[in-house]
């Protein structure tokens, strides 16, 4: 299905090292609004999808947040290749370091694991797409919060890429999810399953 391609979405070159950054952004690769969970949720989604043209846009869209979850993997990566000791007890780094070396782990800025629960596959088109803009706003409201914590260039940068394009995303899920009520009763306006909220419908 997929083709890797060798270079990411946007580059990607920090000079300073800044564990106790890494620890922030962290967060949008195995936090509850992260990429990682973006990605398994509109993969997973697709699957039951009835409309071809809203399926594809969950496809792409899962498929960029896959490339993004190795930007953000990357930024935390260069932020803490070369701390040293000192830099890493004085970040606080040190019960992460413990478990992890400078390896990438998927969990949230507080600690907590990535976890399946952070996904939200309904089966249900609308119920699907309404989580889907929700959650593009979350974690665009998450990469707000991180520009909040750093001046540094190499890392604002792609930082503010990565939001944009969940500002883009909230865009297509919006054009989807009015594909979606198109493809609805016009007359069912709360979009409920006809097979039980209409009149002649069994009870």
């Amino acid at each position: 299905m997929w083709s890797y391609e060798k270079r990411l979405q946007f580059p990607i070159k920090i000079k300073q090292t800044n564990p106790q950054l890494a620890k922030v952004v962290i967060s949008q690769y195995g936090g509850p609004d992260g990429e990682l969970g973006a990605s398994l949720r509109y993969l997973s989604q697709r699957m039951s999808m009835p409309y071809p043209e809203v399926k594809a846009v969950l496809t792409d869209i899962g498929t960029e947040e896959l490339g993004h979850l190795e930007m953000v993997g990357t930024i935390v990566y260069q932020l803490t290749r070369n701390m040293t000791m000192e830099e890493i007890k004085k970040a606080g780094f040190d019960a992460y370091f413990v478990d992890h070396t400078a390896g990438v782990y998927p969990q949230a800025a507080s600690g907590v694991p990535f976890s399946a629960e952070a996904l939200a596959v309904k089966g249900d088109v609308i119920a699907d797409l309404n989580e889907d803009l929700a959650a593009e706003q979350k974690a665009r409201v998450v990469y707000d919060n991180i520009l909040r914590f750093t001046d540094d260039p190499d890392v604002r940068e792609p930082i503010k890429f990565l939001r944009q394009r969940e500002i883009v995303h909230y865009q297509r899920f919006g054009e989807a999810l009015r594909i979606t009520l198109d493809h609805l009763n016009e007359k069912n306006f709360y979009a409920f399953n006809p097979s039980f909220d209409t009149p002649s419908a069994k009870r």
